[in-house]
């Protein structure tokens, strides 16, 4: 399988967290030049920075993540609001914003936001995340549309029961409640494998997705569609 995407230089953020190592090592294996920020991006200056430490950038893989608080609605305080949106979203335009310049000026660049599908179906007790996540897919779908016309791709992809250390650890993929979960709740029975997800994002950085705009790709084995 080759995407095409050898020598693209691609920076992928919080790289050791959710989706970010398999994303990394595929992209690796495809011959991409994968530049890898690590931690939580809070502070309102850190991403101008980085984009600043990065040089040249011809495709952001937006990976923002932190485990997903699961507080009855009724019982969320402002800390956990400002938080999760802290993790989730503010980075998001930050990000666009510093990298946008040198993409519109050289006429090409991709954006590519690693979300979740609890923004397009709803989970008892994850307001606060579901908020967030909704929050990203709508900005993307927004500057999508409006980026289009600098040569600038911006999608999403919105997953739910990948594999990934963020929200499905091993211990609770060893669960046997979690195992009858899945096979009640996801049509596809089993948890998207890793490498599939980054198959996924491998193709979206390609040349052959220059016509997707502002797109949000459900990848959840089906249960979206449940």
């Amino acid at each position: 399988m080759n995407f095409a995407i050898q020598n693209k230089r691609i920076l992928v953020t919080q790289a050791d967290e959710f989706m970010g190592p398999a994303i990394c090592t595929f992209l690796q294996e495809q011959g991409a030049i994968v530049l890898k920020q690590s931690g939580a991006i809070t502070s309102p200056e850190a991403p101008k920075n980085l984009i600043a430490e990065c040089g040249e950038i011809d495709i952001l893989i937006a990976n923002l993540a932190l485990p997903a608080p699961s507080t009855r609605v009724q019982e969320v305080e402002e800390d956990e609001w400002k938080t999760v949106f802290d993790a989730l979203v503010h980075p998001l335009p930050r990000l666009v914003r510093a990298v946008l310049p040198q993409m519109m000026e050289r006429r090409s660049g991709k954006i590519i936001v690693i979300g979740s599908a609890s923004a397009l179906r709803g989970i008892n007790r994850a307001s606060t995340y579901s908020a967030a996540r909704g929050a990203q897919l709508s900005y993307v779908q927004a500057i999508g549309v409006e980026l289009a016309a600098h040569n600038i791709q911006v999608n999403a992809i919105a997953q739910n029961f990948v594999d990934n250390p963020t929200y499905f650890p091993t211990e609770t993929q060893a669960n046997p409640r979690f195992q009858e979960r899945l096979k009640r709740e996801v049509p596809l029975g089993r948890l998207v494998a890793a490498h599939e997800d980054a198959a996924l994002v491998a193709y979206l950085c390609s040349d052959a997705a220059h016509c997707f705009v502002g797109q949000v790709f459900p990848l959840a084995g089906g249960w979206v569609i449940r």
